[in-house]
């Protein structure tokens, strides 16, 4: 009985596998055939916007906030580009600016910045872009009372803006890692460095 039973098993076992081999087989159909051919559109280059953030803020008025907007673009985000623009509440552009993706990365912001990898680095600049235009990253008045004119700025435009106490600052990090300080000076009617 024995020598029966373990034939008849043996069997059944295969019978199961040619079922499930059969099942795979018919699966692969027409539409499994089918082929992606990518159009020029949807590549990646050197142009491909990989991110954007914006936001919304009191810069150049105090009655209409003006856009902020921060657009990576490239083939790869550590080696993008990061454009800068300011536009008024009317659409005019008072900045722009392009600040290399790299500048973005803080020591700070990486667990260990010699074993970081290209994908840390990556995460890193997309969360430095989701917190560029945090609320306090601005500042009221732009300039205090008491500050004095640094040497690497324009002095009539550090002048205007120190002399308007409604003015905003705006900081930020500019390209080579530094941190930067404009402002919308009123009375030259543009954007300018005030602190850099």
């Amino acid at each position: 009985m024995k020598k029966l039973i373990l034939p008849m098993a043996f069997a059944l076992l295969l019978q199961m596998t040619s079922c499930i081999t059969t099942e795979r087989e018919v699966g692969t159909g027409k539409a499994s055939q089918k082929t992606y051919n990518p159009t020029a559109g949807n590549r990646i280059t050197s142009r491909s916007v990989l991110s954007k953030v914006n936001a919304q803020h009191y810069f150049t008025s105090t009655k209409a906030k003006d856009q902020f907007v921060l657009v990576l673009q490239g083939s790869k985000i550590v080696s993008a580009q990061a454009s800068l623009v300011i536009l008024t509440s009317t659409g005019d552009t008072i900045r722009k600016e392009v600040i290399p993706a790299t500048a973005l990365l803080k020591a700070s912001d990486l667990d260990d910045p010699q074993a970081a990898t290209v994908r840390d680095k990556e995460i890193a600049i997309l969360k430095a872009m989701n917190n560029f235009f945090h609320e306090d990253h601005f500042t009221q008045p732009a300039i205090p009372r008491a500050a004095v004119p640094p040497t690497n700025v324009d002095t009539k435009a550090w002048s205007a803006v120190h002399a308007d106490t409604k003015a905003v600052g705006f900081d930020y990090i500019a390209a080579g890692g530094k941190e930067r300080r404009i402002a919308y000076a009123k009375t030259l009617q543009k954007a300018v460095i005030i602190a850099d």
